[in-house]
């Protein structure tokens, strides 16, 4: 939970890195979350099939929207590249898959371009 909290504390902070626990943390509590919102939507009737959410979740996912980014270009920044290359995910199946691959990877080590390595200030 504290990697989920020390993502919002950053809401929109682009710069720095962020290790993979911190972005796939973050990931795994969005997700929680919004299946567990999507549920409460479909009880109390706010759920539309035609967007895929509801109320709640709608609303969450717009609150969520810029931090998730705002991380995603951090995670970018660990493993050596612009945040730019978030942009590859406009590609329909192979962006989504270049992402997912920049982000399971290591910290590059020591210091970069974009900052120290969060591994070493844990």
């Amino acid at each position: 939970m504290d990697w989920y909290l020390s993502v919002l504390k950053k809401y929109a902070v682009f710069t720095g890195r962020a290790q993979r626990a911190e972005y796939w943390y973050f990931i795994l509590f969005n997700v929680l979350a919004m299946i567990a919102l999507i549920i409460v939507d479909s009880i109390t009737g706010s759920f539309s099939e035609d967007l895929g959410m509801g109320l709640l979740s709608g609303l969450y996912y717009l609150g969520v929207l810029v931090p998730s980014v705002a991380v995603s270009v951090r995670r970018l920044h660990d493993t050596g590249r612009s945040g730019w290359w978030l942009l590859i995910g406009l590609i329909p199946v192979l962006g989504g898959l270049i992402l997912l691959f920049f982000t399971v990877q290591d910290s590059k080590p020591g210091s970069n371009e974009y900052g120290l390595n969060p591994k070493g200030l844990s």
